[in-house]
């Protein structure tokens, strides 16, 4: 599901919208972040897991073209299809575990 072409959103409007999905997808790649909503049971909310679904456009061109980060497109992939990941990220254990593996990637990638 792609946002919609509304003819009637403002440019602005429209950017602004764009632009606050993008910061929100691109907070994904953050093991800390995906903690704490995790921790305050934001996946929880029926909403809010929809958004996430909604999201998943950012996974196709062009929108992904716009990510620094792709291990945010992975995280958000995973919210939506994977409850053990959600369940998971509870645990400061797992969260840690993310960051030694994010780091492990950016590390040899950079050699």
């Amino acid at each position: 599901m792609e946002p919609s072409e509304d003819d009637d959103e403002l440019p602005a409007v429209a950017q602004r919208r764009f632009e606050t999905e993008l910061e929100f997808v691109r907070a994904l790649a953050n093991p800390e972040y995906l903690h704490f909503l995790a921790q305050n049971l934001y996946f929880d909310d029926p909403a809010f897991r929809d958004y996430l679904v909604y999201l998943q456009y950012w996974r196709e061109l062009p929108y992904c073209l716009h990510i620094v980060f792709p291990h945010c497109l992975r995280m958000l992939e995973l919210l939506v299809q994977d409850g053990g990941f959600v369940d998971m990220l509870k645990r400061v254990d797992f969260k840690d575990y993310i960051y030694g593996q994010q780091f492990s990637h950016w590390r040899w990638r950079a050699t």
